[in-house]
Formats: C-alpha cells, sequence, structure tokens
C-alpha cells in the first residue's frame, strides 16, 4: 500500500466516523425530542442525507481497501491467462460506471442549482447531493490505487477473502489456545 493510499485510507476513515458519530448524535437528539412528545421537522430529511453520505464514502474506503463485494473464489477458479482478463474486464466495467455516475451526479447538480432542503431551508440540496460526484469520484480513485495489489494477488491466485478468513481462523486458534 502507498503513502497515498495510506493517507487516503486515514482520511476516508476519519470522515466515516465523523458522519457515523452525528448521525447517532442526529437519531438519539430525535428520539428524546419523540419521548418528550415533541418532533425535529428536519430529522428524518438530514437523517437519510447522512446515511447517504456514510454509504457513499464507506463504500470509497471498502473500495481501497478491496472489501467490496467481489468474486475471489470464482475468480481464483478461471486458469491463466484468461483470469487477468476476467480481472481486467471486472475493472473496466466498474470503473465506468462509477465515472458515469460522477458526470451524471454533476450534471444532476446542475439541474439542482437553487433548490434547498424541504424543512431546512438555507441548505442548498447541491451541498446534501455533491455526495454523489465526489463519492463516485473518490470510488474511481480508490480502486485504481488498490488496483496494483489486487492485481498481483490475483496472478499469484491469492484470494483477500481467503486471506481474511485465514487470519481470523488463526487468531482465534491462538486465542483458544492462550485460554
Amino acid at each position: 500500500m502507498t503513502a497515498a493510499s495510506k493517507s487516503l485510507e486515514k482520511l476516508l476513515e476519519w470522515v466515516v466516523i465523523g458522519l457515523m458519530i452525528v448521525l447517532t448524535i442526529v437519531v438519539i437528539v430525535a428520539v428524546l425530542f419523540r419521548i418528550f412528545g415533541d418532533s425535529l421537522s428536519w430529522y428524518d430529511e438530514v437523517a437519510a442525507i447522512l446515511l447517504s453520505w456514510v454509504s457513499y464514502y464507506g463504500a470509497a474506503l471498502a473500495a481501497l481497501k478491496r472489501r467490496h463485494i467481489g468474486l475471489d473464489t470464482v475468480l481464483l477458479l478461471i486458469p491463466m491467462p484468461y483470469r487477468m482478463m476476467a480481472v481486467a474486464l471486472a475493472e473496466v466495467i466498474v470503473i465506468g460506471f462509477f465515472v458515469v455516475l460522477a458526470y451524471t451526479g454533476w450534471l444532476v447538480l446542475q439541474v439542482l442549482e437553487g433548490e434547498t432542503l424541504v424543512s431546512l431551508t438555507w441548505v442548498p440540496i447541491q451541498l446534501t447531493q455533491s455526495v454523489i460526484p465526489i463519492g463516485a469520484g473518490l470510488f474511481v480513485i480508490c480502486q485504481l490505487l488498490s488496483l496494483p495489489d489486487y492485481w498481483r494477488n490475483c496472478a499469484a491466485g491469492i484470494s483477500l477473502e481467503h486471506a481474511e478468513i485465514e487470519e481470523e481462523v488463526e487468531k482465534e486458534l491462538k486465542n483458544a489456545g492462550a485460554r
């Protein structure tokens, strides 16, 4: 993992953790208000926005760590050199999809210019929806940063899923032996 990958990983971790903390606080405050017979008019809208932000930025973090949905087991069953062709095709499809998503998200932001949230009229919708092109762009960057290691592992027949499972099994066996 390069220095750029590590820096981006830390940044995304802090962003996602921060968003989760803010979302948790918003939910707790809304519940307390409802317990005391009142409700916040902006809660549903803001909670949904925060949840989507956690999803988009969390997806970028997952892409950087190659922890998003994958088919390592199936991929490793494909004989070489077809396996690497499949990896290349999959990467082109995934990155292409997110490039299109980023571009479309940017176009949507242009259409939403001047619009505001329904419950918080001082918050521009462009701000809340900016997560689409930014998150998609980050996903592409993260996918590209993690590609060299992933490429080497696929070529060597190493599954990221299996390595993680084996690591957890070893850890549990070690813990069981220490008891």
